[in-house]
């Protein structure tokens, strides 16, 4: 009676597994950064759409500002820094922008003569915030 495996039954099974995660594991790497994109994109557009709130609020001028070399947005009302998030470090991702600001008047419209992209980037996935010079996103 035997009770364990033998040599070539555990080269095999080792052989399958191998397999297995060669193919598994590339796509798990690419779904996880589509995932990480799209939680900074949902997060670009929240503070896009807070920035517009914001001004409406306040009946004052907000600013929203992006520093591609720290990663990070800002959310200004006047001189006063009202919401700061540094979304690359936060979703492990790349920022890049057509334009670092983007201002909202006090009626919620943008200022400005041209539309704003993000670009969010990790890996080989990427996904654009489009910003018309309204002040309205897109997806």
């Amino acid at each position: 009676m035997r009770h364990a495996f033998t040599v070539v039954e555990l080269t095999i099974a080792l052989c399958i597994l191998s397999i297995l995660s060669a193919i598994a594991i590339p796509r798990a790497g690419r779904f996880l950064d589509r995932i990480h994109v799209r939680g900074a994109v949902v997060e670009i557009e929240s503070l896009f759409s807070t920035a517009r709130h914001l001004a409406i609020a306040h009946s004052a001028q907000a600013t929203v500002d992006i520093d591609t070399v720290e990663q990070t947005i800002y959310v200004s009302v006047g001189a006063d820094t009202l919401r700061k998030r540094e979304v690359g470090k936060a979703h492990d991702v790349r920022l890049a922008a057509t334009r670092v600001r983007m201002s909202y008047s006090a009626t919620g419209m943008g200022y400005g003569a041209a539309n704003l992209s993000v670009v969010v980037q990790r890996n080989a996935f990427a996904d654009t915030v489009f910003v018309s010079r309204l002040g309205r996103l897109r997806h």
